[in-house]
């Protein structure tokens, strides 16, 4: 973001807004592997010309590798014994295509909420291993942040809590002073000031957003202003 602004003369800008989603267009093209529903080969890259493949991964992790990538990626309680049927299997024949492994996965996941199909966690769990998604956010956000202009605003669009859970801390993290240790003779005059604030709380989609668009039911949007 940086690079690209200064080989336009760009310093500062008035308004960033960060659209976390993924493109439903490569969702939605089984090509792209990223669909549980639609039999394609198993990619999930963003960029298909760079990075290991979800297939190429899960030919070589081991069994506990897989395990804390599904669960603390995709929130899936039943990590364990998806991790052992994924390492099962594979023993068997390469799991190249998505119905394999959500057929696996639908096998070794017992319960699962009402709508939500078995390998959703899953999938989850290994697009964003796989394109490294939190890294990019974390990247990103101080960023953002630096680049606006005093009064200038942030926003962020997230779509599931691990994505929430770094913005929510990256603003208020940013709009408190620096803590010091206690007792440090320090007046808190004399404390940097915070470089952020939040601006109004979290906006969720409306039922009728969500009615028109049902990708949009997880959305939260998170506002900040820059103070200094």
């Amino acid at each position: 973001m940086r690079k690209v602004l200064a080989e336009r003369g760009v310093r500062r800008v008035a308004g960033v807004l960060l659209d976390l989603g993924v493109s439903s267009p490569q969702l939605d093209d089984a090509a792209r592997g990223f669909s549980f529903l639609r039999e394609g080969p198993l990619d999930m890259r963003m960029d298909p010309t760079r990075g290991e493949s979800a297939a190429e991964w899960l030919a070589r992790a081991d069994e506990e590798e897989i395990r804390e990538v599904i669960r603390g990626y995709g929130e899936e309680r039943f990590a364990k014994p998806i991790a052992a049927a994924i390492v099962a299997a594979r023993g068997r024949e390469p799991i190249r295509t998505t119905r394999q492994l959500a057929e696996i996965v639908g096998g070794a996941v017992r319960t699962r909420e009402p709508g939500q199909h078995p390998a959703t966690r899953t999938f989850q769990a290994l697009r964003i291993h796989v394109n490294q998604e939190l890294e990019e956010l974390e990247v990103t956000l101080p960023q953002a942040a630096d680049l606006l202009e005093r009064g200038g605003r942030m926003a962020v669009i997230s779509f599931h809590s691990l994505e929430d859970r770094i913005v929510k801390s990256f603003i208020r993290g940013r709009s408190s002073a620096d803590r010091l240790p206690r007792g440090v003779p320090v007046r808190a005059a004399e404390l940097p000031a915070p470089q952020l604030r939040p601006v109004g709380r979290a906006v969720k989609a409306s039922d009728e957003e969500v009615r028109r668009n049902p990708r949009a039911r997880s959305a939260v949007l998170r506002v900040a202003e820059k103070v200094h």
